[in-house]
């Protein structure tokens, strides 16, 4: 008699991931819906988190090239950003062609919601898995980061 193989062993690793990042995005949502930060945009998260996560100031040029979207599509979200009180920009002090957006107080506290609803299901990951497979899980996702690099620096 064979036996069926788990359903994760059947599914492409893209569909996993698209899911697995949909459980992220709507517990972070939820939290933030929640606490009063229901105006943030589709990819506002990924600029709020990556600046709470960053050393200081990131160049608006950063933040396009990470996000993967057009400049006119990332100033749009950064002006929305900014007129919503989440964010603020200013010209660099060492090259004053550049802007740099920094989280307000307002956006540094809807990234702390953001991180914790994060922690949360981190959390729950690790008691479901274990901590030699949550590393596992991290390392085989910054190889997948790695050949996508790779690709980049091939083309």
């Amino acid at each position: 008699m064979a036996t069926e193989a788990p359903w994760y062993e059947t599914i492409p690793v893209p569909a996993l991931l698209r899911h697995a990042r949909t459980t992220y995005g709507v517990a972070m949502r939820r939290a933030l819906e929640g606490a009063g930060y229901d105006d943030i945009p589709r990819n506002g998260l990924y600029v709020i988190g990556g600046l709470a996560l960053g050393a200081g100031d990131v160049p608006l040029s950063q933040l396009i090239q990470e996000l993967r979207i057009s400049k006119q599509a990332a100033g749009q979200l950064v002006d929305t950003l900014v007129t919503r009180g989440y964010l603020q920009r200013t010209v660099d002090a060492q090259d004053r062609r550049k802007l740099v957006v920094t989280l307000t107080e307002r956006g540094a506290a809807a990234a702390a919601t953001q991180a914790a609803a994060r922690e949360r299901i981190d959390e729950e990951l690790l008691g479901r898995i274990g901590k030699d497979a949550t590393l596992i899980l991290r390392k085989a996702l910054a190889a997948l980061i790695g050949i996508g690099h790779r690709s980049e620096e091939a083309a």
